[in-house]
């Protein structure tokens, strides 16, 4: 079972490499803090990926001292990204920010719309099995990611069908941020992340 975590941790680095470097690129061109705030959360899911594989690698696989600081390095995961979500949606808000249209932004939200919610559901199973909050931990994480681009998506499109929409894309920014704050703190002190 370790080292089908380990498998799952390198599927979703992988995933995650190309999310956010594709979402990065679309959503820096389109100038939509939500798609950027998402694209930057790929690298926060990913630094979760490397302590999962950390975490059950050698002897570590057995320790409960390294499932605690796996899953504590996991809440500060995701508290990495809040604060410059916040202040791109406070100063999109603020200015009246519109963000472009992208095609390219539409389409890879879709795509993890879809994986994303097999890779979560994939990881807390096998966190049950384990009994690792770590891996459950990263599992919630792919969630939100799906809920996230669920949301990403909508403003995209919606604010590419109606321009006069556009506060929704700092919106979902600022929701984006409210959610990874949460769910830190719930892996911070252990609670279940199912």
């Amino acid at each position: 079972m370790a080292r089908l975590a380990r498998w799952l941790a390198w599927a979703s680095l992988a995933w995650m490499c190309a999310e956010g470097a594709i979402g990065l690129w679309q959503g820096l061109a389109s100038e939509s803090i939500a798609l950027t705030g998402w694209a930057l959360g790929s690298a926060v899911e990913g630094l979760a990926s490397v302590i999962v594989i950390w975490r059950f690698t050698g002897t570590r696989t057995q320790s409960q001292a390294a499932e605690r600081t796996a899953q504590r390095g996991v809440a500060v995961s995701f508290w990495l990204l809040a604060p410059y979500v916040t202040a791109g949606s406070v100063r999109d808000l603020a200015a009246g920010h519109h963000a472009a249209i992208t095609g390219t932004g539409i389409f890879l939200t879709a795509a993890a719309l879809v994986m994303m919610p097999l890779l979560g559901r994939a990881k807390h199973q096998l966190g049950a099995r384990l009994g690792s909050g770590a891996t459950a931990g990263e599992g919630t994480q792919n969630y939100l990611c799906a809920a996230q681009a669920a949301a990403v998506l909508a403003g995209l499109a919606i604010t590419a069908a109606w321009p006069a929409a556009w506060p929704a894309d700092p919106v979902i920014g600022l929701g984006i941020a409210a959610t990874a704050t949460r769910e830190g703190i719930r892996s911070w002190r252990g609670d279940p992340c199912c």
